[in-house]
């Protein structure tokens, strides 16, 4: 069977992240990934730490969603992926992956 994707989508403080636990909790975590759109904000190392604090986090810029979408098609064809881990204190990606 193939997977099923579902997308939470809202503004900042909407409640995405509540959605999702929701269903995460009725429908049981060994029945679903989490993908959040978080993950792929883009990597910033290569700006001085001042400048990635001015960075307009809220516009669709920022995140690397063509990367969202790769891994999703890759996901849906049973294909293993190496999700982003993003570290929202210094605005840089991590080295290390979740691998899904």
């Amino acid at each position: 069977m193939r997977p099923i994707v579902i997308g939470v989508a809202g503004g900042t403080g909407s409640g995405k992240t509540t959605v999702a636990r929701e269903i995460l909790e009725r429908v049981g975590t060994e029945h679903v990934t989490y993908i959040p759109h978080d993950a792929y904000y883009r990597d910033l190392s290569h700006l001085p730490p001042e400048k990635r604090t001015q960075v307009n986090y809220d516009h669709p810029d920022s995140l690397e969603t063509e990367l969202l979408i790769e891994h999703l098609k890759a996901l849906r064809a049973g294909r293993t992926v190496e999700i982003p881990i993003y570290d929202f204190t210094t605005h840089t990606r991590k080295e290390e992956t979740r691998r899904v």
